[in-house]
C-alpha cells in the first residue's frame, strides 16, 4: 500500500516532552505500526485517534464522531490493507463513541470497558427506550450524528483486555473513575506508549461534570505507575512522561486551593474563583489547563467537599453547552 503523503517518523524523539513535530490532522508514526492523529477539536469537535497495525488486523483507539471516523478510515487504508477489526471507545462521550456505527459498517467491533455501556444507559437514554438524551441533543446540531445510529460497544471487559500477536501488545485497562465512570486506557508496554482518552488531555479541555476530581487524581496515579514515556491524550498534542503528572497536579492544586474556601458559603467561594484561578496560573506546568471550564471545575471540587453548587442553573447549562461546543455538538461548526 502507498504510505501517506505526509507523516512523521519519531522513533528518535520519543523522549521528547513537547512533541512539537506533530500536526493537526496529520498522521504521526510513533513507532513501527503505531500511529497517532490529533483531531480538529475546534473546527469539527473531533477527538484524537490512534491505531495499531497488528499482523492480521488494525485496532483503532476511539470511535470519534461519525465525521471523524470517516476522516480517519482513508488515512488508515493509505497505510495498510489489513482490515480494521476493533475500535476501542475510551469512554462514552459523543466525540469518542458516536462514530461507532461507521466503524461497524467498515467491519470493526466497538470495544470498551463495561462501564461505558452503563454511562450510555444513564445519559444516552433515548436509545434505551426512555426519554431523549444526549444523542438526540447532539443530532439536532450535527448532521453526521443525525444521519447515523448510536451503536454501543458490544465487546466489553471488566478489568482488562489484551491484544497480542507476538510482535505488538496492547492492554486495554480500567483504573477507576476519572473524566467519567467508564474511562479506559490503551497501554503498549513494549513501546511505553499510553493512549488515555480524556482521562488525560493536554490543554484546557478538562470537563469534570461526569467524573469525580478526587478519584481522578487517584486514577492518574495508577496510570503513572505504568511508566509511560509517550502520552497520547484525548485532546491536544502528544505529550511526554510528564503530561500525566501535569494533569494530576492541576487537579491536586485545584482541590488544594478550593479546600481553603470549603467552609465558606457558596456565594463566597463563587467570588473567590478568580483568585483560585490566578493561583493556578502562576504554576507554569499546569497553567495550560486553565480555561473556560474553570468555574465549573471549582464548583465540582467544592461540592465534592460537601459544599452546595454556586453556579446558577443557567450558568451550569452554559457550561454544559460549552462542553458540547468544545466537543463539536450543538454550537460548533460541522462538516
Amino acid at each position: 500500500m502507498n504510505t501517506p503523503a505526509r507523516y512523521f517518523s519519531v522513533a528518535l524523539l520519543l523522549a521528547s516532552t513537547s512533541f512539537a513535530f506533530a500536526e493537526l490532522n496529520i498522521v504521526t508514526n510513533l513507532a513501527p505500526d503505531i500511529y497517532f492523529h490529533e483531531g480538529d477539536l475546534k473546527g469539527h469537535g473531533h477527538c484524537n485517534n490512534g491505531w495499531i497495525v497488528f499482523e492480521d488486523y488494525v485496532l483503532v483507539i476511539d470511535g470519534n464522531f461519525p465525521s471523524g471516523a470517516k476522516e480517519i478510515i482513508p488515512k488508515i487504508h493509505a497505510i495498510t490493507d489489513k482490515p480494521i477489526r476493533f475500535a476501542f471507545d475510551t469512554h462514552h462521550h459523543g466525540d469518542h463513541a458516536y462514530g461507532n456505527q461507521v466503524w461497524v459498517e467498515n467491519g470493526a467491533t466497538p470495544v470498551a470497558y463495561a462501564g461505558v455501556v452503563e454511562e450510555m444507559k444513564k445519559f444516552e437514554t433515548g436509545y434505551y427506550g426512555n426519554t431523549p438524551g444526549r444523542w438526540e441533543d447532539s443530532a439536532k446540531g450535527r448532521p453526521d450524528v443525525a444521519a447515523s445510529k448510536l451503536k454501543p460497544p458490544t465487546l466489553l471487559f471488566t478489568k482488562d483486555m489484551i491484544f497480542d500477536d507476538g510482535k505488538h501488545r496492547v492492554e486495554l485497562l480500567h483504573f477507576g473513575v476519572a473524566h467519567t465512570r467508564g474511562d479506559g486506557f490503551a497501554w503498549l508496554p513494549k513501546e511505553r506508549i499510553l493512549f488515555t482518552g480524556d482521562a488525560c488531555v493536554n490543554g484546557p479541555y478538562n470537563f469534570a461534570g461526569d467524573g469525580n476530581i478526587e478519584q481522578w487524581v487517584k486514577t492518574l496515579e495508577l496510570a503513572r505507575k505504568l511508566g509511560a514515556k509517550t502520552i497520547c491524550p484525548g485532546h491536544g498534542p502528544i505529550g511526554g512522561e510528564s503530561t500525566l503528572k501535569d494533569q494530576q497536579e492541576f487537579f491536586f492544586e485545584l482541590r488544594k486551593q478550593v479546600k481553603k474556601y470549603s467552609t465558606r458559603k457558596p456565594e463566597q467561594i463563587k467570588d473567590s474563583v478568580d483568585k483560585i484561578k490566578s493561583e493556578l496560573q502562576k504554576n507554569e506546568r499546569i497553567a495550560r489547563y486553565v480555561g473556560d471550564f474553570f468555574p465549573a471545575q471549582v464548583e465540582k471540587a467544592y461540592t465534592e467537599m460537601g459544599g452546595k453548587p454556586f453556579l446558577s442553573k443557567t450558568a451550569s447549562n452554559d457550561d454544559h453547552s460549552q462542553h458540547a461546543e468544545a466537543h463539536g455538538n450543538e454550537k460548533a461548526t460541522h462538516q
